[in-house]
């Protein structure tokens, strides 16, 4: 046992450490929505309450992957996002739980001088299981993301807007717009501080929430994988329109596998 323990301590301090504390760069990838690498994202929103809903909570499990490629010679993003979501329990139908609608977008990748760029098409594919969980239409629009890398962390912000195209004829038009800063601050020995709460705006219904952040993470290696365990509890503090969230946490694993 005792020389069980020696050669795993030894494995560890090896050039190739079992568990490695990342470096500024590593932790600034690890949190970069830009960064061309294979990703795969197990997020969670739980909704602790809504306005003009009592206490009802709901939640929304988010699949999320990425694959950088050079379709056309160009290097480009491809996000996709597919939802798992429990709906509030009010009246007619109850709370549901079921898949909901797949969203891709594709961003085109720049740099201009220390900012990254990423600009392109956004699709949402009504794939949801349940009349509860999807909109039922076909929507289209445009995502776009600027990055600034920092010494100590990072800064900047997507903006996603898409409007309904076709569909059930019987489903409520869409027209959303949705903002999400980026603030993250690196601290020492993989942890960090971030703020990355989604501002919506339904366009269509003049709604909107604008909540804020403020979470903890930790970065670590595991061989060649970067791992990325955060938390981040959001509170709204400017809304218009019922059934916007009040509180939120927002949590998950984000894991980036190299090419």
């Amino acid at each position: 046992m005792k020389k069980s323990l020696v050669l795993f301590g030894a494995a560890c301090a090896s050039s190739v450490p079992c568990w490695a504390q990342p470096s500024t760069e590593e932790m600034n990838a690890s949190n970069n929505p830009l960064q061309p690498s294979i990703g795969l994202n197990l997020q969670n929103a739980y909704t602790g309450r809504f306005y003009g809903l009592g206490d009802q909570d709901a939640n929304s499990f988010l699949l999320r992957g990425t694959l950088p490629h050079k379709l056309f010679g160009m290097p480009q993003l491809l996000r996709a996002t597919l939802p798992i979501t429990t709906t509030p329990d009010v009246p007619p139908s109850g709370r549901k739980t079921g898949v909901g609608d797949l969203n891709l977008f594709d961003l085109f990748l720049f740099k201009e001088g220390r900012m990254e760029v990423g600009i392109g098409p956004q699709f949402t594919i009504p794939t949801a299981s349940r009349d509860e969980t999807g909109t039922g239409k076909w929507q289209a629009g445009l995502a776009g993301t600027v990055i600034a890398p920092q010494r100590w962390g990072l800064l900047g912000g997507l903006v996603t807007w898409q409007h309904s195209f076709a569909g059930d004829e019987a489903r409520p038009t869409q027209n959303n717009l949705q903002a999400q800063p980026f603030f993250i601050y690196n601290l020492p020995q993989g942890w960090y501080l971030r703020s990355t709460a989604t501002w919506n705006f339904d366009l269509q219904r003049d709604t909107y929430s604008i909540p804020l952040g403020a979470g903890l993470g930790w970065v670590w290696k595991a061989g060649k994988t970067t791992m990325n365990l955060f938390a981040e509890p959001q509170w709204t503090v400017a809304h218009d329109g019922d059934g916007v969230p009040k509180f939120q946490v927002f949590f998950g694993l984000n894991m980036q596998f190299p090419l």
